[in-house]
């Protein structure tokens, strides 16, 4: 275990200790009560992790501390005591002066944090201006102190930029900083990672572990992502429509679940070693019930597997087992979670684990997409000087084959969504060869026929920017339908009933809008719509990434079930390398618009692998604080693409550069190196080197 997370019963006072909560908002015709009977402490040096579904409470109980509930919203029951002082029914000036000294916010998106107007330096030094009295001379040199902490290169250049200057990582660990500088007693952090990178998340989470030994602050951490929560966490409390239902430390969690809720959140986590034809993720039937319509019984009573009567009729209360957890369930020491068996209205397809045969249904040859970038010069606007080029996609170079699925990584701005645009048609290539059963599709989508376009469909990341608000769900999946002509017109409406009952939805969501769905449920229309034309290929762009576990597990089945039934061709893009594991068969590792490693998805994660594969394995974060995992993290940011470095292009980061004879050789470009016939890597480092390497990941 990791000595740095032990947790050892305490004798001082806890920094944070919450008792009895309950939060209600007023509302037309009376009030809802949104939290109920939460307690918990936090002490210095501890991290309590608050994990659970969209809609459970989990940051409303974090506004509460801080008194962001809005007009309608207060605190109903209970207390907040910091630092033994009751925060419940502070306001004005005291309330405003422990919110910005002693205690401080994470939020989500750095952006609501930031002001666009204002340079960052200018908001740091604020801070420390207002709550120190700091000259500003004293305070500009303690923020580049703190910003050159948080591992911000080019610290003092920093203060003098905007926020859109700086990258969203960059972003974060800017308001991070912002939130230390005054060294607060509390931290409050709102899913602070959900949005970067796998790597600059890992920097993050390290930073948070840092900064909580070497500061002594007590940590409140949000999240829906069980692997981060078991990396910085010493003590988890699992929330479920508004209630605390778990509360233990981070290793009792992990390993020995109580409560039914807190095992069905983990049978939804794929394990990064697990794929989809040995493992099978199981979703939580049902959904959080709204506040103003939780059973009168047990709130988990109508998902629960193990409900009986009494389960109906009466509310369990929170209550402390031998093993020193805190459960809330009448039957926690009867259930033993490895004998659960799913509930026949579970169903799961069976995957299909047949190989392609014959030729690819899509073949990829040196693919390039440049974007031409006009500078602002006079030159530039005179046009006596060439516009730069951004070389989003290099010499991409792959083949898929029908009815398997190749999933691609790596970080944000390395080119995964650019190829495939590309192949979708919304971009055109620019050099290059892509053929798709037996069609050209390097031209843009004006280019392609409609056959091409019928068997060629996407699903978006954010299906909200894909839908029309104006029309009917029912509507938006039958006019691809309409459009080529894959169902007679009188037999429409029954074939999107048909679509609609395969996604789980069922019929009364026809005439439904798109606000009156969840998101969950909007990106299971975005997938039908993808197949209302019975296309060949869907490529999939990060449709998992902002889910929830539990509905993230009932669409990566869905997708599963799809591709097992009609033969579906998948391309997949996720930051998630467990995901990224369990969903597909083949795996292209891309960094800075040229794939690095291409090979079956067990042959990925096990030596040989290229440097930058080891370094995503390393930054993953993993559901189990009992598995060990390399420290391997990348220093400074990916180059730009107009300005690409010589040779590798990964040589300016590669912490592997130093092993071989002569580094310099990395300024020339690196051979391709075949581990079999379907592993390919490419760096200059032989397969025997990369063959010694430990593996990045070792669990029990």
């Amino acid at each position: 275990m990791d000595k740095s997370r032990k947790v050892v019963e305490r004798d001082d006072a806890p920094v944070i200790k919450i008792q009895d909560l309950a939060v209600a908002y007023k509302v037309r015709g009376g009030e809802i009560e949104a939290v109920q009977n939460v307690s918990f402490d936090i002490f210095r040096g501890e991290t309590q992790g608050i994990v659970g579904e969209s809609g459970c409470g989990k940051s409303t109980v974090a506004w509460a501390i801080v008194n962001f509930l809005g007009a309608n919203g207060y605190v109903k029951r209970g207390s907040i005591k910091f630092m033994g002082q009751d925060l419940v029914g502070k306001k004005g000036e005291e309330l405003r002066r422990l919110r910005g000294d002693q205690i401080a916010m994470v939020y989500q998106d750095p952006m609501q944090a930031l002001n666009p107007s204002m340079r960052l330096g200018d908001q740091l030094k604020e801070v420390l201006t207002v709550h120190r009295g700091l000259s500003e001379e004293k305070a500009r040199k303690r923020c580049i102190e703190m910003l050159e902490r948080v591992y911000m290169p080019d610290a003092a250049n920093v203060m003098n930029r905007y926020p859109h200057q700086i990258s969203g990582g960059q972003q974060q660990r800017v308001v991070i900083a912002m939130a230390l500088l005054n060294n607060p007693a509390l931290l409050i952090m709102d899913e602070p990672t959900t949005a970067l990178d796998v790597t600059v998340e890992a920097a993050v989470l390290d930073l948070i572990a840092e900064l909580r030994r070497d500061f002594d602050t007590a940590i409140m951490y949000i999240s829906h992502n069980l692997g981060v929560v078991a990396r910085v966490s010493t003590r988890v409390g699992v929330m479920y429509a508004g209630e605390m239902v778990e509360r233990a430390t981070v290793e009792e969690i992990y390993k020995n679940p109580q409560h039914p809720y807190t095992q069905g959140l983990i049978r939804c986590v794929p394990k990064l070693g697990s794929d989809k034809t040995s493992s099978i993720l199981y979703p939580i039937r049902g959904r959080v019930p709204p506040p103003d319509k939780r059973p009168s019984g047990c709130i988990f009573a109508p998902r629960c597997d193990y409900a009986q009567d009494l389960c109906r009729d009466e509310r369990p209360r929170l209550r402390e087992l031998p093993s020193g957890s805190w459960v809330s369930c009448h039957f926690a020491e009867e259930i033993d979670p490895h004998q659960w068996e799913p509930s026949e209205d579970l169903t799961i397809a069976q995957i299909s684990t047949t190989e392609g045969n014959g030729k690819p249904i899509l073949e990829v040859k040196d693919l390039k997409k440049y974007y031409q970038v006009p500078g602002s010069s006079l030159k530039d606007v005179l046009g006596l000087s060439k516009p730069g080029l951004v070389k989003a996609v290099e010499g991409a170079t792959f083949s898929v084959h029908k009815g398997k699925t190749l999933g691609i990584v790596g970080e944000s701005g390395c080119g995964k969504s650019t190829l495939v645009k590309t192949i979708i048609g919304l971009e055109d290539s620019t050099a290059g060869k892509a053929t798709f059963i037996g069609f050209d599709i390097t031209k843009g989508l004006s280019q392609r026929g409609s056959q091409l376009i019928k068997e060629l469909q996407m699903v978006f990341q954010n299906p909200d920017s894909t839908m029309n608000p104006s029309f009917t769900i029912g509507q938006q999946i039958a006019r691809p339908m309409r459009l080529f002509k894959t169902v007679p017109k009188n037999q429409i409406r029954q074939e999107v009933i048909k679509l609609l009952r395969a996604m789980r939805l069922g019929a009364n969501y026809y005439d439904r809008l798109p606000r009156q769905l969840s998101g969950g449920e909007k990106q299971r229309v975005g997938i039908a719509r993808a197949l209302a034309s019975h296309p060949e290929v869907v490529l999939c762009d990060e449709p998992v990434s902002a889910l929830d576990v539990s509905v993230q597990a009932a669409i990566l089945n869905l997708l599963l079930e799809v591709q097992s039934e009609f033969g579906t061709t998948l391309i997949f893009i996720a930051h998630d390398l467990s995901v990224v594991r369990f969903f597909s068969d083949y795996i292209a590792v891309m960094y800075l618009g040229q794939i690095v490693e291409l090979g079956p998805a067990e042959a990925i994660y096990k030596p040989p692998y290229h440097p930058y594969t080891e370094a995503l394995l390393s930054a993953v974060p993993i559901p189990d604080p009992s598995a060990k995992q390399k420290h391997i993290r990348l220093e400074g940011t990916v180059p730009s693409s107009m300005n690409t470095p010589p040779g590798c292009r990964f040589h300016t980061r590669c912490p592997r550069r130093e092993m071989l004879a002569d580094p310099e050789i990395c300024l020339t470009t690196p051979p391709w190196r075949d581990v079999d016939e379907d592993h390919r890597i490419f760096c200059h480092h032989s397969l025997e080197t990369l063959s010694k390497l430990d593996p990045v990941i070792t669990t029990t």
